[in-house]
């Protein structure tokens, strides 16, 4: 009794793909594109940080401001006029 060897079943491989993108001008062209694309990445996030530190700067100006007494004094008079009947 002879046992025939069980060859193993082709498997296919797979072939690198033919594209020839990574060597023409439009293959890096669209590879730069996805670079500048991926580079702004936290663009926002850093846009939100800036206009949070700038209103935080101007909140602390305008409580500077209305601390002084000329401001005060402005502020109560202009009070005072509207409250005032005639």
């Amino acid at each position: 009794m002879t046992v025939a060897a069980n060859p193993s079943p082709a498997v296919p491989t797979a072939s690198p793909p033919s594209c020839t993108c990574r060597t023409s001008a439009a293959g890096r062209l669209a590879s730069a594109a996805r670079r500048l694309v991926r580079a702004d990445d936290g663009a926002a996030t850093a846009e939100y940080a800036i206009v949070i530190m700038a209103a935080v700067g101007f909140a602390g100006l305008l409580v500077t401001i209305m601390r002084s007494d000329e401001v005060r004094g402005i502020l109560s008079d202009l009070v005072r006029s509207a409250l005032s009947v005639g």
